[in-house]
């Protein structure tokens, strides 16, 4: 299965070819230019250096938050635009289900951060079992003081992956 997928949740912004399990392109960018200036050249530059036909896609993956509210609508749009031309399913991905799938396979818990402001972050905890990723608590924008109670019901040893974006 061959999937497109967009992410515009937080400052950074990226588009992403994976085939089965092989990931066939990643174009980030973490510059000054909004998602909307950035997103579809981004995408247009994947599609020439892999000589890509945007028809072979399966569908198309899209953030789904927490994070930016620009962002994600701009992912959206952009991701709907696509699936509707390309008449291709869209799959929503919340954002830090996929961060805490950065760390496939650790052992102990998961804790990925992003910024959220306000001296808020969005965090979520998780842990892999039998290498499936499991969700101890969703997504939610707590203080960093919150999470580290949270974590406290959880009698194991922590893996943290602290992802700071400003949304």
């Amino acid at each position: 299965m061959k999937i497109l997928a967009l992410d515009s949740s937080g400052i950074v912004a990226s588009v992403a070819v994976v085939e089965d399990d092989t990931l066939l392109a990643e174009y980030t960018v973490n510059y000054k230019k909004t998602h909307s200036q950035t997103l579809l050249p981004m995408l247009d530059e994947i599609v020439k250096m892999t000589e890509l036909d945007l028809e072979s896609i399966d569908a198309i993956a899209v953030a789904a938050g927490p994070g930016s509210f620009t962002g994600h609508r701009i992912g959206s749009a952009t991701a709907k635009g696509l699936g509707l031309a390309l008449k291709k399913p869209l799959v929503a991905v919340p954002t830090v289900d996929a961060l805490a799938y950065n760390l496939y396979d650790a052992q102990g818990l998961i804790c990925p951060i992003m910024d959220a402001r306000r001296n808020q972050v969005y965090t979520g905890i998780y842990e892999f079992c039998d290498g499936k990723l499991q969700i101890l608590e969703n997504q939610m924008a707590v203080s960093v003081t919150e999470i580290a109670e949270y974590a406290l019901y959880f009698p194991r040893e922590a893996s943290s992956v602290s992802t700071l974006v400003n949304c």
